[in-house]
């Protein structure tokens, strides 16, 4: 049974830090995309960041949004994604789930992803 566990949200302030680790288990996902999507209440679920599978020609892609403040990385050998966000700010509140496909494409399309972790709350006070 394919599961992606994710931890490492929490509360900072406006300007914080903080990593998020989602951890794969039942499979691993080294030639398939994985990515980060996010929700915050009352509104859609939204693309954040993507990682192509290993040797994919477009390695990552993110949204507007967060260029230059998150990055998501990979560990391959521990079947762990990252993603580190820094500057945090209010409007980055949200739900942020860890998601896999099964195929090599990052897409932003949240249907795009088969497997779904059970989110991890970040909240940015002001």
């Amino acid at each position: 049974q394919v599961q992606l566990v994710e931890s490492g949200g929490g509360l900072v302030q406006t300007g914080g830090s903080l990593r998020l680790s989602c951890e794969a288990f039942g499979r691993t996902f080294s030639s398939a995309a994985m990515a980060w999507f996010r929700q915050a209440p009352g509104k859609e679920r939204e693309f954040v960041a993507a990682s192509g599978g290993v040797g994919w020609s477009e390695p990552t892609k993110y949204a507007d949004s967060v260029k230059g403040r998150f990055t998501i990385s990979r560990d391959i050998d521990k079947k762990m994604l990252y993603l580190q966000m820094v500057n945090l700010q209010p409007g980055d509140t949200a739900v942020y789930y860890c998601v896999a496909s099964d195929g090599p494409i990052p897409q932003t399309m949240a249907g795009s992803y088969a497997y779904w972790g059970q989110g991890t709350q970040v909240t940015v006070s002001s």
